[in-house]
């Protein structure tokens, strides 16, 4: 996920210009991402190659599109990293790797635009926790990582969001149907603590864990 900075030259009123023309070319890029078409309902399909992980062993998750085709969605009933208190060592790590296959109709494509995280945490003072997912399409080297550190005191949801630049949308190659990597994982530290800390992707009430999000457009 990349964040876009823009500075002024040291000719004001030509920087400003540009900067102005930059913006506007830039938001009418955004607008006509946006104005893409999506494809319509039962037109977009989802198989579910792998999902494997300390974090969701066997039946512990599913994956769903949405019935809209903005994305789909991923829920979690095993998915917590545990220090501290007596728990083992291990478990201080937990990751689930998904393997999932989009299939498009023919004149469309896809980048990931942004992703959703939920969940709950009990950090006490001096403990902190880490959420970080990896995207990449098989066989793409340019894999996309995006961590979200949170620290104690905390008890209750968090909720962090990975968005992409519009200019750093990464599509799958028109024609190709190329299976989708997202590698997930939850770490935390009882630090100096000294009690269990954990963290964990699910929500009590009920809510969606993980929302994955598309950008459309048309080959």
């Amino acid at each position: 996920m990349r964040l876009r900075m823009a500075s002024m030259g040291r000719l004001a009123v030509v920087a400003l210009v540009a900067t102005l023309v930059a913006s506007t070319a830039g938001a009418a890029h955004a607008r006509a991402y946006a104005a893409d078409v999506v494809p319509g309902p039962g037109q977009v399909t989802l198989d579910v190659l792998s999902i494997n992980g300390s974090g969701c062993p066997a039946g512990s998750a599913t994956v769903t599109m949405l019935p809209d085709n903005t994305g789909f969605r991923v829920t979690y009933s095993s998915f917590v990293a545990l220090s501290g208190g007596g728990s083992p060592a291990t478990a201080f790590r937990k990751n689930c790797q998904l393997g999932v296959q989009v299939n498009v109709p023919q004149g469309f494509t896809f980048a990931i635009a942004r992703a959703d995280y939920l969940g709950r945490a009990a950090l006490a003072a001096g403990a902190t926790a880490l959420e970080r997912t990896n995207y990449y399409f098989q066989g793409n080297p340019g894999n996309n990582v995006a961590d979200h550190p949170l620290a104690g005191p905390l008890s209750g949801v968090w909720h962090t969001t990975d968005v992409t630049d519009v200019t750093a949308l990464v599509f799958e190659p028109c024609g190709v149907s190329s299976v989708l990597n997202i590698n997930t994982e939850l770490r935390v530290s009882a630090g100096s603590s000294g009690v269990l800390n954990w963290i964990a992707m699910s929500a009590s009430d009920g809510s969606v864990d993980t929302i994955v999000s598309f950008q459309w457009e048309q080959c």
